[in-house]
């Protein structure tokens, strides 16, 4: 991304966290879906992607229920920046409150171990909102934050989560992430991290779907080394709240049974993506098909 497009792409975060929450709510919640509508039937880069992914979890569907999940998908994701935008100005304990959960007793089963827990989610829903949530029933916790450019866009998502009561370590490349997030987990305390899009050059092999994918295997690597509960977590959007389900323990002791729990975490995500598909955010290719360079006789 070149300094200018770092520019624009900050003052465009910048204003919508400002120019949002001033809307009335119904009329700015009505703007960001007509947005949505008209880039599904774009059809740009992105959406082509999305309907490509959600090819894959409905294959049953035609074209036209295709394109009617397409369009969903984007008001789903449109409803998430809405939402993002406007929390700031919100008040987070009536936020929380408007959240349904079932299975929050495992939580508390994992602190009354003593070992914490990992949660770990997929990119569904609002995972801010569950994050408002989680801060509310269990005080804060921790998760990290991929580096963006410029920084001034990156200290800005620090500051948003920040805000809502997320402690916010810094994705940097080297293990001092790692080591804070051990840290807190030896501390009985909850770490929370996206689990479904992997982007290092070090994921875990997973069947997905049915298609071969990899998964980031630091939820599972982290319960393993501190003895914490991993727990699948899924959210999605019902018509006037949030939805959270916090699926029972993966256990994972070892680090050689780590592929197996990732991919015990992948069978729980699809489950719960399955099941809500208009709300798996995930516009960028997720499978290697999707990257993989033509051979010369498919570019032939």
């Amino acid at each position: 991304m070149s300094g200018l497009s770092q520019r624009l792409a900050d003052f465009g975060y910048a204003t919508g966290w400002r120019m949002t929450r001033r809307l009335p709510r119904s009329f700015g919640s009505t703007a960001f879906a007509l947005g949505a509508d008209l880039a599904a039937r774009r059809g740009g880069g992105s959406v082509k992607q999305l309907r490509a992914n959600l090819a894959r979890v409905v294959p049953q569907a035609d074209e036209t229920e295709l394109d009617e999940l397409v369009r969903r998908a984007m008001r789903s994701y449109a409803r998430y920046w809405f939402e993002t935008f406007r929390l700031p100005a919100m008040d987070l304990a009536e936020v929380a409150k408007q959240v349904t959960v079932s299975g929050a007793e495992n939580v508390d089963a994992a602190l009354a171990e003593g070992n914490g827990a990992v949660m770990t989610l997929p990119h569904s829903g609002n995972w801010d909102i569950a994050g408002v949530w989680l801060a509310s029933y269990a005080g804060t916790f921790t998760t990290v934050a991929e580096r963006l450019e410029p920084e001034s866009l990156y200290r800005r998502f620090v500051a948003f989560r920040e805000s809502l009561g997320f402690e916010i370590v810094p994705l940097t490349g080297d293990s001092a992430a790692m080591r804070l997030l051990l840290r807190r987990l030896r501390e009985n305390k909850l770490v929370v991290l996206l689990g479904d899009r992997d982007l290092t050059a070090s994921g875990v092999p997973v069947r997905f779907f049915g298609e071969r994918t990899t998964l980031p295997p630091g939820p599972a690597r982290l319960a393993a080394t501190t003895g914490a509960a991993l727990l699948p977590t899924g959210c999605w959007f019902t018509e006037d709240g949030w939805e959270i389900r916090i699926h029972p323990r993966i256990r994972v002791t070892a680090r050689a049974e780590v592929p197996a729990a990732t991919q015990a975490l992948a069978d729980v995500f699809a489950g719960d993506i399955a099941g809500h598909p208009a709300d798996w955010h995930m516009l960028q290719p997720f499978w290697p098909a999707d990257t993989a360079a033509p051979t010369l006789e498919e570019a032939s």
